[in-house]
């Protein structure tokens, strides 16, 4: 069973936390063997976190050892080869433990901070959102893992035939490429989904590693997904439910798991001491205590934990 945390770190009636609270925090659910923290993104409220979403997690890589650290980014509040760049870039200084969480669902609110004050058509969005995420997967395959020679002696920085070129002209964007970053220590940034309604299964199905689900029709999602990237020829992507601190119980988690509705859970908890301690100190013990989640050892990067191959559609 994989277990994440979306941390809420700007809940109501909560203090603002700093960043060594914020650090004592996630170094103690890496301790407790939770494979990834994530932490939501808005230029606009709401957002589960009052901090840019990667600069917080570039700062906390430098505090941790195995946690992987899942930052959202909207694909209407950036470009998609910066935001390439940047992710490329977290993936590096935390060898190989970062992901980023591309939502399909709009905030009507930010459009008017990027120049659009007039919106964007739901349809257009979601367009415009398969397209950006394209680019971005694109652009992180665009050098070989072997490319970067470092030769001196023979003046060599690279093999050029390793370096690929993205060349992309779509509906919405056109980017050359390729990124001026190294190829990640995991193949790829993990590419973690959520937001996804029934037309987006299609799409998440072929270029997700990791979807976000909501409880309700669980089941019927979960199965949706996991035949559509088979038939998509790639391996399946693991699905995450989302549970809030009223389904906190470890026996109802495991009936969820088992009636196969989920390959684990993502908790959303407040950066609360009080919800943090129940969740480590009761929940997970009695989950290892049921063989459900496994010990605070962990692979190398974020897709060892999640015993993940190759990122991405190809």
């Amino acid at each position: 069973m994989h277990l994440a945390i979306s941390l809420n770190i700007a809940a109501d009636g909560q203090d603002i936390l700093d960043f060594g609270q914020i650090s004592a925090i996630v170094r103690n659910l890496e301790a407790a063997g939770v494979d990834m923290v994530i932490i939501s993104d808005s230029a606009d409220a709401p957002s589960t976190s009052p901090f840019e979403a990667t600069t917080l997690i570039a700062a906390l890589a430098t505090v941790t050892e195995t946690i992987g650290l899942v930052a959202g980014a909207s694909t209407l509040a950036h470009q998609p080869y910066n935001l390439a760049r940047r992710f490329a870039s977290l993936d590096i200084i935390s060898h190989g433990r970062t992901g980023w969480n591309a939502t399909l669902v709009q905030n009507p609110r930010e459009a008017a901070n990027f120049s659009r004050p007039e919106g964007i058509a739901d349809d257009d969005f979601r367009r415009r959102a398969e397209e950006f995420i394209g680019i971005v997967q694109g652009l992180w395959r665009g050098w070989d893992a072997d490319a970067l020679l470092f030769d001196k002696a023979g003046g060599r920085f690279h093999d050029p035939d390793k370096m690929h070129f993205l060349d992309h002209k779509g509906e919405f964007f056109s980017v050359r490429g390729p990124l001026n970053v190294a190829r990640s220590p995991q193949d790829t940034p993990v590419l973690v989904m959520s937001g996804l309604g029934e037309a987006d299964f299609d799409f998440g199905a072929k270029v997700a590693d990791v979807v976000l689900i909501e409880a309700e029709g669980a089941k019927a999602t979960y199965d949706v997904l996991k035949r559509r990237a088979v038939a998509a020829g790639r391996e399946p992507m693991k699905v995450l439910m989302t549970v809030g601190l009223d389904e906190l119980a470890a026996g109802g988690l495991e009936d969820r798991f088992d009636t196969k509705s989920c390959d684990g859970f993502n908790f959303a908890l407040p950066a609360d001491i009080s919800a943090l301690d129940h969740f480590t100190d009761r929940i997970l013990p009695e989950l290892r205590r049921r063989g459900l989640a496994r010990s605070a050892d962990a692979g190398a990067t974020l897709r060892g934990h999640l015993r993940h191959g190759e990122g991405g559609a190809k």
